[in-house]
């Protein structure tokens, strides 16, 4: 009986920018005939989705996306198996570590001529993966880009001015223990209340500590120390618990990653 052949590659795709997302798409395919791209992203919670739902081969996933980074859809893709390749505006010196193609990179605007690189280094792994062959820590190697790309001195988000009834409160950013967007605001849920604001969530990621606050559903972000516990019910969903605090708040498959081995 003949080996079976394998399953044929998958791909994601994920960049802001609609130009540079059409003509990697285009490139993509171009570069390597047989690929199956099976979801062009726009933003990271849509790609985060993606790859919770297709679990594709590769991804290429841009660095810097509104609400989630590219850096934490690549951790939900290498969760389920799958290789990254990074495009990024950033010259290459922040990058430069990871050359040896462990977690490629390609510089916007991506050239054919290095994509077609990319793609030889894609297909090379994933023989080397078939074969047996152990690759190295993918998780490791994006926890260090991720700490190269932090911009030193970021300035991060300390108050909250909130919105509550006739009043404004003023929270501090350690008191808060949840943001939830709910239509045209964003509730703001602290230890002592709670009030509204009008900064989108995603704009409202930018200024957060990611060590300190997780995006855990498309409308929820939740500080970290909060968390007490992960629960999934009958009907397979998940929610967790805070701790001191009675609310419980949903969690998405696509943000399940984030608790694996908690």
């Amino acid at each position: 009986m003949s080996a079976r052949s394998p399953q044929p590659a998958t791909a994601l795709i994920a960049e802001d920018e609609a130009p540079q997302r059409r003509a990697l798409h285009e490139q993509l395919l171009q570069a390597w005939p047989g690929l199956e791209i099976v979801a062009v992203c726009e933003d990271g919670v849509s790609a985060l989705e993606a790859a919770t739902t297709h679990r594709p081969t590769v991804a290429l996933l841009d660095i810097r996306m509104p609400g989630v980074s590219g850096l934490d859809v690549a951790r939900a893709v290498v969760e389920q198996g799958g290789l990254v390749v990074f495009t990024t505006a950033y010259d290459d010196y922040a990058v430069r570590a990871f050359d040896a193609g462990a977690v490629d990179y390609l510089l916007k605007p991506v050239q054919p001529a290095r994509l077609e690189q990319a793609v030889a280094r894609l297909r090379e792994r994933l023989q080397e993966r078939r074969a047996g062959a152990d690759g190295p820590d993918l998780h490791a190697l994006i926890d260090g880009l991720e700490s190269r790309l932090r911009p030193q001195g970021e300035r991060l988000i300390r108050w909250i001015s909130a919105s509550a009834g006739d009043s404004v409160r003023m929270f501090g950013i350690d008191e808060v223990l949840f943001f939830q967007a709910q239509e045209k605001y964003v509730r703001v849920v602290a230890g002592s209340g709670e009030g509204v604001i009008r900064t989108p969530l995603k704009d409202l990621l930018a200024g957060l500590d990611p060590d300190a606050f997780w995006q855990v559903h498309r409308g929820t972000v939740v500080r970290v120390q909060a968390i007490d516990r992960v629960s999934k019910n009958e009907l397979g969903r998940h929610s967790l618990s805070l701790k001191g605090h009675a609310e419980r708040l949903p969690v998405s498959g696509a943000f399940l990653h984030r608790f694996r081995g908690m």
